[in-house]
This record gives structure tokens, C-alpha cells and sequence, in this order.
């Protein structure tokens, strides 16, 4: 699955943190976190500690033109 990077961004904005801020918040590492936000594939746990850290609903932010496409 994968994450929506616009939505992470504004989501990131609203909070007022920076890709480093989220990593801690998500317990993962920047790199791991910075590959999810630039298209790579992710798994479900990844994908649910992003969105609690975020405070986001999973459906809020995945990237559906995925599904679309697929």
C-alpha cells in the first residue's frame, strides 16, 4: 500500500513538524519514513504508525490512484 504524499505534507504542516518530527512520532527511522512518503510500498503496520503518529485516519491517507490504476 502506499501512503498519499500530499496529504502527509499537509497533514505534516498542520501539525507543524518536519519529516524527522514524524519519524520519532511514528517510532521509525527518517529513511524508512522518507522512502513511504516518496511512493515506495509500505506494509500495514508501517502504514498505521504513520497515520496514528499523524493523528489520520488509514483511508484519509492512502493514496488511491494506486487502486485506481490497479
Amino acid at each position: 500500500m502506499r501512503i498519499d504524499k500530499n496529504k502527509v505534507q499537509i497533514k505534516m504542516a498542520k501539525l507543524g513538524i518536519n519529516q524527522h518530527e514524524l519519524a520519532e512520532r511514528a517510532d521509525i527511522s527518517r529513511q524508512t519514513l522518507s522512502y513511504i512518503i516518496n511512493g515506495k510500498d509500505c506494509r500495514p503496520k508501517l502504514f498505521g504508525k504513520i497515520c496514528k503518529a499523524l493523528d489520520s485516519d488509514p483511508e484519509e491517507m492512502l493514496d488511491v490512484t494506486e487502486i485506481i490504476e490497479d
